[in-house]
């Protein structure tokens, strides 16, 4: 394949930690790195170029807005971050982002919006995160950032410092959860009130990964083709297979489900942008519980890409994981 051709990806790594109270998940992009995640890619026969990490300063004197903490050092690192996925899009390429707390989903999201104001989001997460700062019980962003993305929540998201900059860019018919275990009571309202696709792992259980796909991308693209987002908590996966994380819910998605659902995406050929988001180092128990978190995380984002599932995964990792099993 000659240079012309290739495949391209453009790379921004996010280490930032603001949108929750855990430490540690801002060291997320270096250890994906690390692990040789860019070289990867390249194996892949992408043209890959590495963005290299975005800076990120506290606010000073960023006093909470009603319950609602950080939200001016968020609401900068966010816009940063949408200025940064802009340009990705501008040259083309596919844009992977290496987080970092699920709160700079506004920024990798309104930035993909700017260039392809017709996106659609595939989101998998164990948590909604999309309470709004009225209805969020922490206070914490990375809870909140589908909020204030989401137009027909507009009249309900009051004038949060440091996100004036952001313009809701997606419709309730535009996104599609997946993993789905631990709602807050605030956020079922919204989903079912707004109509919201999701599917809980109650869903994914009787339905089959495979199924859920199927329906995911009919609903999303099947009348309409347009650029696929996907976002990526690793906590949407079982702690079995991603235990460095901030917020871990056990009955999560098997290493096998994350594999389908970035397979099943990666084939329409829609997929523009990528988000792999709250790796925390910090939160393992071992280095190789790290390690996995890590290993899985890579091979999710290289599936996306279109890696083949056979040899990235050794069993001896997680040996409870059967064909049968829900971990």
């Amino acid at each position: 394949m000659s240079a012309k051709t290739k495949k391209s990806v453009g790379v921004i790594g996010a280490p930032f930690s603001k949108g929750q109270p855990r430490g540690g998940v801002e060291h997320g992009p270096r250890h994906l790195k690390a692990a040789g995640l860019i070289e990867k890619l390249e194996n892949l026969d992408f043209d890959v170029k590495d963005y290299g990490d975005l800076q990120f300063s506290d606010v000073p004197n960023d006093d909470p807005y009603q319950n609602v903490k950080n939200p001016r050092t968020v609401g900068q690192a966010t816009e940063k971050l949408a200025n940064a996925v802009a340009e990705v899009k501008k040259s083309g390429r596919v844009c992977l982002v290496l987080g970092g707390d699920h709160s700079l989903a506004v920024g990798t999201i309104a930035g993909h919006a700017k260039i392809h104001p017709d996106l659609c989001v595939v989101w998998v997460d164990a948590h909604a995160d999309i309470n709004t700062p009225l209805t969020s019980p922490s206070g914490n962003l990375h809870g909140q950032p589908v909020s204030f993305l989401i137009k027909e929540l507009g009249n309900q998201m009051p004038d949060v410092p440091g996100f004036s900059w952001v313009k809701p860019c997606l419709s309730a018919k535009d996104i599609v959860y997946i993993g789905l275990r631990d709602v807050d009571p605030g956020e079922h309202y919204i989903l079912k009130n707004l109509g919201i696709k999701y599917y809980s792992m109650s869903e994914v259980d009787k339905l089959t990964i495979g199924k859920v796909m199927e329906e995911t991308i009919q609903y999303l693209v099947g009348k309409e083709k347009r650029p696929i987002h996907l976002s990526f908590d690793i906590d949407g996966l079982d702690p079995c297979v991603a235990p460095a994380t901030g917020t871990p819910v056990t009955g999560g998605l098997t290493y096998r489900e994350g594999m389908c659902i970035t397979e099943e995406l990666y084939k329409t050929g829609l997929l523009s942008a990528v988000d792999m988001m709250e790796v925390n180092p910090a939160r393992a128990n071992t280095e190789s519980d790290v390690q996995l978190t890590v290993d899985t995380a890579i091979n999710m984002v290289l599936s996306s890409f279109g890696n083949a599932r056979e040899g990235v995964f050794s069993s001896r990792r997680c040996p409870q994981i059967s064909t049968t099993q829900q971990i």
